[in-house]
């Protein structure tokens, strides 16, 4: 028994060192993570431009590059918790989810398409009963799915601010309780647009660049519809670091980031990186409205999910 004890303690001891030992082996290693249910499709649109970043990270000690995909949010928490991920690129609920589970921290803003920040839209049919948001009390709205941070977390944490209650439907025919907002995922922008032109629901919300986007709302379907609230901005997109990336390395990744858009060397791999436009600081605006968003992922987490 004796001799069996020491050996779990020594196998204990060796696991305890692993991670330690795996850290110094690796520290010439930038591993840029993203949260994909396609990795195929975007490991060439991140390894792109981890391959432009990484020569340039040589005087920090960076002289390799590579991408971990994680399924979801947890799973990538995970990794940045045993430094297995070293930078991620999400969107804004996303990003403040990984501060809560993992302390990661925000390093730039992320401009996609020359656009840095949107907003929510909330729309409903000309008919519809609903004309704002206490309106919808009573009735149905169609949001995209749980990953959207513009129609799903901010729609949600946008009716608890408003003292509404949610309450999931199993599917746009059926109906919620008097004093609850009945909410259906409709896994789609077009298919949000789709259902309530159609009235299969009261009401919809989507991103403003969705909403203004010909292709996802088309014209003939926007005009017999109409907006009934929209929420602040918040960033469009995020890029974040470990808690525990050395101070040297975080400073040089800001600053290549910082300095990709006036290269021309970047262009294509700014392109490929989810049509990028720029890396920007992030400002006294843009930290607010991701305060304001953990502490409503915070409340959704609470007392819906």
């Amino acid at each position: 028994m004796r001799a069996w004890v020491r050996s779990l303690c020594c196998l204990l001891l060796l696991a305890a060192s692993l991670p330690a030992a795996r850290a110094a082996e690796d520290a010439h290693v930038l591993v840029l993570g993203r949260i994909s249910d396609d990795p195929r499709a975007h490991y060439d649109q991140l390894k792109a431009l981890l391959d432009y970043v990484v020569p340039r990270m040589r005087e920090v000690g960076i002289t390799e590059g590579r991408v971990l995909m994680a399924r979801d949010p947890q799973q990538m928490a995970s990794y940045l918790r045993r430094g297995r991920v070293d930078w991620v690129t999400e969107t804004a609920s996303t990003a403040v989810q990984l501060q809560q589970r993992a302390d990661a921290r925000p390093l730039l803003l992320t401009e996609r398409n020359g656009v840095s920040r949107y907003h929510t839209v909330f729309f409903a049919h000309r008919d519809s009963p609903v004309r704002d948001l206490p309106g919808l009390r009573g009735h149905t709205l169609a949001l995209q799915s749980t990953a959207s941070t513009s129609a799903y977390m901010v729609p949600m944490t946008t009716l608890l601010d408003a003292g509404l209650k949610p309450e999931i439907l199993l599917g746009p025919g059926d109906r919620p309780a008097p004093d609850r907002v009945g909410y259906v995922f409709a896994r789609t922008e077009a298919n949000i647009a789709v259902w309530v032109q159609k009235r299969m629901v009261d009401a919809g919300a989507l991103s403003s660049l969705d909403w203004n986007d010909p292709q996802r709302m088309p014209p003939a379907f926007k005009a017999d519809l109409q907006v009934v609230h929209e929420t602040p901005a918040y960033p469009r997109a995020v890029e974040l670091v470990r808690d525990d990336l050395p101070a040297p390395v975080e400073a040089r990744l800001r600053e290549v980031l910082l300095q990709a858009a006036a290269d021309p060397e970047a262009g294509q791999a700014l392109h490929l990186f989810f049509n990028t436009s720029r890396f920007l600081p992030l400002d006294e605006d843009s930290r607010q409205a991701l305060a304001e968003l953990r502490d409503g992922v915070a409340r959704v987490r609470a007392e819906v999910e």
